[in-house]
Order: structure tokens, then C-alpha cells, then sequence
């Protein structure tokens, strides 16, 4: 057990990412060592950053937070804190549960860790943070929370009303990380859509992506999390305009048939999201767009299914994820429908859903075959450098595998032309001259 060390374990998402490295940052700036992740807990500190969206990330989040206190109990580590979604939503409940931990805090009151631990704060930035990722790539959390109320969602119920943070900081944390040699720059919110509306009273994504894009060291900026309702159509010309700007956007659509959508509450029903499909299509020439869809919501029935089946094959996402619906309690869904699709005909589903796409995934990959395209290397393994396009966000689409044959260094862009393609890979030759 290392005196002075403290261990930060991250579960979940990029935004819960973000909130550990700015606690990393500030004890960094305390004096202690930081490790995150680690293959080797030795910390007398452990901090566990949970997640509490879905079934399977708190049961996760449960064994990880067990799993310590059994190393506490042992005498490999000292104190053991508790933070993040899960705690935010069943603070009482986890406190009588498993009463081991020493303290368990909050999705927003986390900095009171430092105070509790230390009774000083350092005198951090409000956006500055140890960064976990490799040092070309990071994520901005432009907001955080979300107004929108989808019938299956918890995340309200975590987060809170939407929150933006204002113009000057993000820019100012662009910025300072450009400095640091960041290049990469993925923005990501539970609702990127209405960013600005509670400061600036309209949404402002496009004057915020605009001014980002003009920084100067900024390589690519990656939109994460739009909403599809009350879509900011004037982002479209700033993506087409910037260079730097991903022809990509993250847009969870969740379903397209009318009845399944008004039961979600989605607000916007099949028309409206054809139409806006069309439109980013034709206002970004070339954009990929990753979506998110789910099954087995109630009142999806055998048409409404093969609506969403019919759907896929037409909208031809270059990514796509999709999952089961699990009733999550204090949801409207919850309260309001019964969950009455059988578990097996939604995994059946599910599986179809994604071998549909799997093939819908080979035929966009094979199109890039003999295309040269822009790459960032993200590390090296043993048979191949591995990097990604400006089509592809780190950890959930495809990688490019160039081989060895030249060296190159990871961090850096090189053009590289596209020999062979998997569903989800990419295979190619770094372009001579």
C-alpha cells in the first residue's frame, strides 16, 4: 500500500471520465500521486466513480464498490470512497447496504472529497483536469443534465435540468489543453442539442463549434449526443464548412415507428426523422452517423419491429448500437406501461437488429477500399500501428490496422490508403510521398 496514492476507477461514460480527471487534477495539485485505472490498486485511496443508468452498469458498479471493500477488509488499501450516478440516485440505500465505504458522495458534490480528505482546495481551473486518455485525444463536457424526459431514460433523475457551461470556460479549456498537446477534441452532453438555452436563451452549438474550430492546434472536433427534437439545423453548415470539424454526428434516434415513439416520449415522430436524415446527408456531404436504437419498448409489437428493421436497411447508418429495453424505476415508462415483452423475443431482436447491420457496416467499409484517408494513430501493438479516421470516436467504431512497415508515431495523422475491409475494421498502407 502506497501513503500519498490515490486510485480512481471510472465506470460508465466519457462524461463520468471527465468529472475523475478533474479529480485527479486537483489531487495531482495537493501533492498526492494519481493513478487511474490502474492494473495495480496499491493506493492507500481508492475512489470509485460509478455508473447507475442501466441494470447491467449498477450491477457492475455494486461488484467494483464490493470488490474494494473486500480489499479494504484485507488490509491492501486504507479508505475507500464512493462517488458518481450510482450514489447520486441511492445515496440511503447504498449507505445502509454497504456501510464499509468510508464515504459515499454525489455526482456533483465530489470536490467535498478533497475538502474532507485535505480541508484546503488548490487553486485548480474549473476545467482543468490529469488526462486518462492518450495524449492526442480528449472529451469536452459541454452540459450536463437533460430536460427532455424520454419515457425509458433515468437520466433526469441522476442529473438534473439541463446545465450549459458557458462559451468562455469550454474555449478557455480547448485552449489550455491545445497547450498540452491535445488534438482531438470530442464533445460530448446528455443533450448536445440544447446546449445554450439556459445561459443564452437559444441554442448555441453552432457559435460554440464555430469559434472551437477556429483555435488554432485544434485537428478534429467530433459531435456526441444530439438530440433529434428541435434538431440546431444551423450546426450543419458549420460541420460542412470547418475542415476540422468530423464529418460525423452521434444522434441517438432510438425508434422510427409513430406509436413506439410517442410512447417514448421521443418528440418527433417517423416524418420528422426521415426528414432530418436527409438533411444532415445532404448538408454534409460524406457524414457518418452513428445512432442509437432500442427494442422491446412496450407497445412494440411485430409491425412496429419490422418498421425498425425496414428502417435500418433504409437509413444505412455507417455506426449504429443498439440494446434491449430494461425497465428502469421512477421512469415514466416504468410507472405508466407494463413491460410486457418476454426477454427472449427482445434478445431475438436485438441480434437480428445487429447482423442486419453488421452487413450494412462491411458495404460502407468496402466503399473506402482504395480510398487514401486521413488517420490518427492512437497506439502500437504487436503486428500493427492502430489508428482511426475522422469517421471513427475512440473505444466505439472501427479502427484502421496499418501494418509495420514503416514507423510512425502515435499521436500523428498520416494518409493512408485503405487495402481491405471488415465490418468493423479497416486495413491499410500508409500513402508514399
Amino acid at each position: 500500500m502506497k501513503r500519498n496514492r490515490i486510485d480512481v476507477i471510472t465506470l460508465g461514460c466519457s462524461k463520468n471520465l471527465v468529472d475523475s480527471e478533474r479529480l485527479l487534477k486537483r489531487f495531482q495539485d495537493l501533492g498526492y500521486e494519481v493513478a487511474h485505472d490502474s492494473d495495480d490498486v496499491c493506493g492507500e485511496v481508492v475512489v470509485i466513480n460509478t455508473c447507475g443508468f442501466i441494470g447491467d452498469a449498477k450491477e457492475e458498479s455494486i461488484n467494483t464498490i464490493l470488490e474494494y471493500v473486500e480489499a479494504k477488509q484485507e488490509g491492501r488499501i486504507k479508505y475507500l470512497y464512493v462517488m458518481g450516478c450510482l450514489s447520486e440516485r441511492y445515496l440511503a440505500e447504498l449507505e445502509d447496504e454497504i456501510p464499509e465505504v468510508d464515504k459515499y458522495y454525489g455526482k456533483f458534490d465530489w470536490d467535498r472529497l478533497i475538502l474532507d480528505l485535505q480541508n484546503v482546495v488548490p487553486p485548480t481551473k474549473p476545467y482543468e483536469r490529469y488526462i486518462t486518455t492518450p495524449a492526442h485525444y480528449t472529451y469536452i463536457k459541454i452540459s450536463e443534465g437533460c430536460n427532455r424526459f424520454c419515457a425509458f431514460c433515468a437520466i433526469p433523475l441522476i442529473t438534473g435540468r439541463h446545465t450549459s457551461v458557458s462559451m468562455e470556460q469550454l474555449l478557455d479549456e480547448v485552449r489550455d489543453l491545445v497547450a498540452k498537446g491535445v488534438k482531438e477534441f470530442n464533445i460530448i452532453a446528455q443533450d448536445l442539442s440544447s446546449y445554450g438555452l439556459d445561459l443564452y436563451g437559444k441554442m448555441m452549438l453552432p457559435e460554440l463549434i464555430d469559434k472551437m474550430a477556429q483555435i488554432e492546434g485544434v485537428e478534429w472536433i467530433r459531435l456526441h449526443y444530439a438530440y433529434p427534437a428541435q434538431f440546431p439545423y444551423d450546426i450543419l453548415p458549420i460541420m460542412a464548412k470547418h475542415n476540422n470539424v468530423c464529418k460525423y454526428l452521434d444522434i441517438a434516434l432510438q425508434h422510427v415507428s409513430d406509436k413506439v415513439l410517442t410512447n417514448m416520449r421521443r418528440h418527433i415522430n417517423k416524418e420528422e426523422t426521415l426528414s432530418l436524415i436527409e438533411r444532415i446527408r445532404k448538408e454534409v456531404p460524406g457524414i457518418h452517423i452513428r445512432t442509437t436504437l432500442m427494442v422491446g419498448f412496450p407497445g412494440e409489437d411485430d409491425a412496429e419491429y419490422e418498421e425498425l428493421i425496414e428502417f435500418v436497411k433504409l437509413a444505412r447508418f455507417e455506426r449504429m448500437g443498439a440494446f434491449a429495453y430494461c425497465e428502469e424505476e421512477g421512469t415514466f415508462a416504468e410507472k405508466n406501461y407494463e413491460d410486457t415483452i418476454p426477454q427472449e423475443v427482445k434478445e431475438a431482436r436485438l441480434s437480428e437488429l445487429m447482423e442486419i447491420q453488421e452487413t450494412v457496416s462491411l458495404e460502407c467499409n468496402e466503399q473506402k477500399i482504395g480510398k487514401t484517408l486521413r488517420v490518427v494513430i492512437d497506439r502500437e501493438d504487436d503486428d500493427y500501428y492502430v489508428g482511426r479516421t475522422e469517421y471513427d470516436s475512440p473505444e466505439v467504431d472501427p479502427e484502421v490496422l496499418i501494418e509495420k512497415s514503416v514507423e510512425l508515431q502515435v499521436g500523428s495523422f498520416y494518409d493512408v490508403v485503405i487495402k481491405e475491409a471488415l465490418p468493423f475494421e479497416l486495413i491499410g498502407e500508409v500513402r508514399n510521398g
